[in-house]
């Protein structure tokens, strides 16, 4: 797409933004037609049903498995063979604990238990197989399809915590969803496959095959999404109109998609495959990784992918933004995820991690200038026009990219690269940090603060602080005439904070994620602690009798509950408290590999 000047960018950004936010809003309940009546537009294309080995998983009367394709694949690709290289021991090996050591630990983990259990009765009561439990009010909300989305996405975190019955009965419950009735007229397939598909092949994995039922749940859905791929140049359509596809309407890959939605699909599709031996969900996101390969050093930051990219024209590299948080954030997470899901059979991801980040630390990576001089880092955005040199990192934290401290911490085990160790440590103390210095105790979604002109030496400025703060409300009618200390008190900005652009902490898990990760590959006992600090005032300010809110502002004195709590709360966050607290072999990295839900795939050995 042609280049924009930047107030255009940023009205396109904003556009992508609501078009998104139109999706996940705006529910219709549509059944899809029926199979007596195909569209004679599709009957020269052949279906798969035949041929392939997941389908034997499925009723064969089940509605996506026959609707015909109108580009079939001729040829797949084929999941990598060669032999592995030798596997990396990624987690630490923990000392024997003492007696009070173990105390407080179980202490701890029995406290986020009881948040979890307090949060999953709510939903139950309430919003028994609708997608999120409203926790004010006890009503219902079906942002995702309507497909039970909380219970598929929590599966695994009830066998985590060892709530077996409670297992049972959602693995029961699972059968009942129907993938031929969806409550959005079009979906979210990033979404939908992190949640459902990611959530239903976790706990599969992680309860060793004992359900069948739920790999057949993971194949219908699979066959659903695998139309959305349906497309000329195989690209998939992100936000998909299913009831058109349904019907055998021609499609096509979007011109503007966000390049986390296309880019971040691999592992549960690659996890499929492994699984079932159908090779054509591995060939899906196999051609986008190639394809991603194939721009990575061609775009304005040579080694990243800017947050839009042109599914239709395979064009993945001509436009301006790039960042780590929203849009962009779970491309990179992916990277050494995969690597270590395909056992290192392929130097693909390798190379693709090894390029990226080096990029990533020269021209996202910046250290905020604190009142404490700390050496911390935070990721921020930058905007590279053509044939534009790179400027610095706009100072711009968002919780989004709070995973990349684990994300680095874990690319340092899987890669061999100790090195990079410091910048893992960094990045989670810097969102740490992000935590502490807010009143509540909870980073807000997007803050700026100010960032330093050197990385290695940087010294507070009380100044420079009050100029980043006139600087970001120069625009502001009410404010921008104002002392700047009046400016303090009124945006609640602490000391090293210039803006608060999104108020809000809606449960989100990123944070903790990374800090579970240091942990696990560290062994440092202050990241528990961390932990602990970060659970107890989270808890105090988003409890309420039904289960637990989402916080329309997290940073003044008092908490500002909504009436929301999305799947991630019981799906991620509570899971990765969990796994800080319980005995360090549940869940191992070193035989599972998380996807950016937290749902645990098996690593082959």
């Amino acid at each position: 797409m042609p280049f924009l000047p930047v107030k255009r960018q940023k009205i396109v950004l904003a556009c992508l933004a609501c078009l998104s936010l139109y999706f996940l809003y705006h529910p219709h309940f549509l059944p899809f037609p029926s199979l007596s009546s195909p569209t004679s537009s599709t009957s020269s294309t052949s279906s798969t049903s035949s041929t392939s080995s997941t389908s034997s998983l499925i009723d064969q009367d089940y509605f996506w498995l026959n609707v015909p394709l109108r580009h079939p694949v001729q040829s797949f690709l084929p999941l990598p063979i060669s032999p592995p290289p030798p596997k990396a021991t990624i987690q630490h090996r923990f000392p024997r604990e003492t007696a009070e050591e173990k105390a407080v630990r179980l202490q701890r983990l029995d406290a986020v238990k009881a948040n979890f259990t307090h949060a999953w009765q709510g939903y139950r009561e309430h919003a028994w197989l609708s997608d999120e439990v409203r926790p004010l009010s006890g009503g219902k909300l079906d942002p995702f399809g309507g497909w039970a989305a909380t219970l598929v996405d929590t599966l695994d975190t009830l066998y985590i915590m060892g709530m077996h019955e409670e297992f049972e009965e959602a693995v029961q419950a699972v059968q009942t969803i129907d993938f031929s009735h969806c409550a959005l007229a079009t979906i979210n397939v990033f979404e939908t496959t992190i949640r459902y598909l990611g959530g239903l092949l976790g706990a599969y994995d992680l309860s060793k095959g004992k359900h069948p039922s739920l790999l057949s749940k993971a194949a219908e859905l699979a066959e659903m999404l695998y139309r959305a791929f349906d497309t000329p140049n195989r690209m998939p359509i992100t936000r998909w109109d299913l009831h058109a596809a349904a019907q055998g309407d021609a499609q096509e890959a979007g011109e503007s998609v966000l390049v986390a939605e296309i880019g971040s699909l691999t592992l549960e599709f690659t996890r499929l495959s492994q699984i079932t031996g159908d090779p054509r969900w591995f060939d899906a996101v196999q051609r986008i990784t190639d394809r991603l390969e194939a721009d990575q050093a061609q775009t304005n930051v040579p080694g990243l992918w800017p947050i839009v990219v042109n599914a239709r024209t395979l064009d993945f590299h001509s436009f301006p933004m790039f960042t780590l948080g929203g849009m962009a954030d779970s491309l990179y997470e992916y990277l050494p995820k995969q690597h270590l899901l395909l056992n290192g059979r392929t130097p693909q991801y390798q190379k693709l991690y090894t390029t990226a980040l080096p990029m990533l630390d020269a021209h996202l990576f910046f250290r905020p200038m604190t009142p404490d001089n700390r050496d911390i880092l935070l990721s921020g955005d930058v905007y590279v026009g053509e044939a534009s040199a790179i400027p610095p990192p706009e100072p711009k934290a968002q919780h989004l990219t709070c995973f990349a401290g684990g994300m680095v911490a874990l690319g340092s085990r899987v890669f061999d690269r100790p090195q990079d160790l410091a910048v893992a440590r960094r990045l989670v103390d810097g969102c740490l940090w992000a935590y502490e210095q807010a009143p509540l105790g909870m980073m807000p979604e997007i803050m700026h603060t100010v960032r330093c002109a050197e990385r290695e030496h940087c010294l507070w400025d009380e100044a420079a602080w009050h100029a980043a703060i006139r600087e970001a409300f120069a625009q502001d009618e009410t404010y921008a005439n104002l002392p700047v200390e009046q400016i303090i008190r009124d945006k609640h900005l602490a000391r090293g904070v210039s803006k608060i652009d999104d108020r809000r902490y809606i449960l989100r898990p990123e944070a903790v994620e990374s800090v579970f990760f240091m942990y696990r590959i560290t062994g440092e006992q202050k990241y528990m602690e961390a932990a602990w600090r970060m659970f107890t005032t989270i808890v105090a300010s988003t409890t309420t009798e039904i289960a637990h809110a989402a916080l329309s502002d997290c940073t003044g004195s008092t908490p500002v509950q909504e009436d929301r709590m999305e799947s991630f709360w019981m799906a991620e966050t509570l899971k990765y408290f969990y796994l800080i607290f319980a005995e360090p072999e549940l869940v191992s990295l070193d035989e599972y590999v998380f996807n950016t839900e937290a749902h645990p795939f098996l690593l082959l050995p």
